[in-house]
């Protein structure tokens, strides 16, 4: 098999089926949630399938969805829960990739989970490095501490987030063994630039406002660059449930292994219970639901798994 296609995703954001070469493996991209009226499964991700057709060679991934049924007998989904699998590389193994054979394209997740589970299919089911899997886990589930190559290229992604080039320069830099060179370069420069990111952070950090049982800031109060996700871990210091509104959208998020299941509580379909992104419109909502819910019991870290 010669070097595969890299394309990347998100749940919301599918590439067009037609730019996609040959036989495709699609790894860590969740089936679309319902958010609002113009996402959900039925009007982002069957349209995807259908375009692919016999074309998806495998689907790996390890997001919540109450779609996932629909597929248990068709052999090239390979799908689990966040409580099953914390994070989508473990699920990647030598027999998998041999078992779904010769792929042209891998599509996979933006973030550093996905990334890691596409270097993992390019090198047959193997580990970039050992400890990665565990890495991709901590990274994932914000549980644990993280190596420090796994922490550098976190740095690296949530600084430039929306750059392919280097998302494509973490995989190839995995592949290729991690050697000095262009790609280790790249990487590293988004990384320094996290640190600039982090200043805008801490700025918003201190402006959480406490509902009950939720910590929440608007991002327009700052205009300095921020990270989303080290926000939200710092409104969790604050509260079981952190909130940030941008542009237009609510990010709401607890602690992994926290019981809260806001998929459900919010009527999304699915998605990472932990995890979830509405419409800012349903601000006033969402904290109503949240501090009327019964109180959620923990679930600890993920199950262990029968493979």
């Amino acid at each position: 098999m010669g070097t595969p296609h890299l394309a990347f995703a998100s749940p919301r954001v599918l590439p067009r089926p037609s730019s996609l070469r040959g036989r495709v493996v699609v790894l860590d991209v969740a089936f679309a949630a319902t958010v609002g009226t113009s996402v959900s499964f039925e009007a982002t991700t069957r349209p995807f399938l259908d375009g692919l057709g016999d074309r998806l060679a495998a689907w790996v991934d390890h997001h919540d969805h109450e779609r996932h049924v629909d597929f248990a007998g068709d052999r090239r989904f390979v799908l689990a829960t966040k409580a099953v699998h914390g994070a989508c590389p473990e699920m990647i193994t030598p027999e998998l990739v041999r078992t779904v054979g010769p792929i042209d394209t891998i599509c996979a997740h933006v973030d550093l989970d996905g990334l890691y589970a596409a270097a993992k299919w390019a090198l047959g089911g193997v580990e970039p490095y050992p400890g990665a899997d565990d890495d991709a886990r901590a990274v994932d589930t914000r549980t644990g501490t993280p190596g420090p190559i796994a922490t550098r290229i976190d740095h690296a992604l949530r600084a430039r987030f929306r750059d392919d080039q280097l998302k494509r320069a973490v995989v190839w830099w995995l592949v290729g063994g991690m050697k000095p060179g262009a790609h280790g370069d790249v990487i590293d420069e988004a990384a320094r630039e996290f640190e600039v990111r982090a200043q805008g952070t801490a700025a918003l950090a201190a402006r959480f406002a406490i509902k009950g049982r939720v910590a929440w800031v608007d991002s327009a109060q700052s205009p300095l660059p921020f990270d989303k996700t080290d926000l939200l871990l710092a409104g969790q210091a604050r509260a079981p449930v952190a909130m940030v509104k941008d542009s237009g959208q609510l990010t709401i998020a607890a602690a992994f292994g926290s019981g809260w299941d806001f998929v459900r509580l919010l009527d999304l379909g699915g998605g990472m219970p932990t995890r979830v992104t509405v419409p800012e419109s349903r601000f006033v909502e969402a904290l109503r639901r949240i501090n009327e819910a019964p109180a959620p019991a923990p679930t600890g870290e993920p199950v262990e798994r029968v493979d």
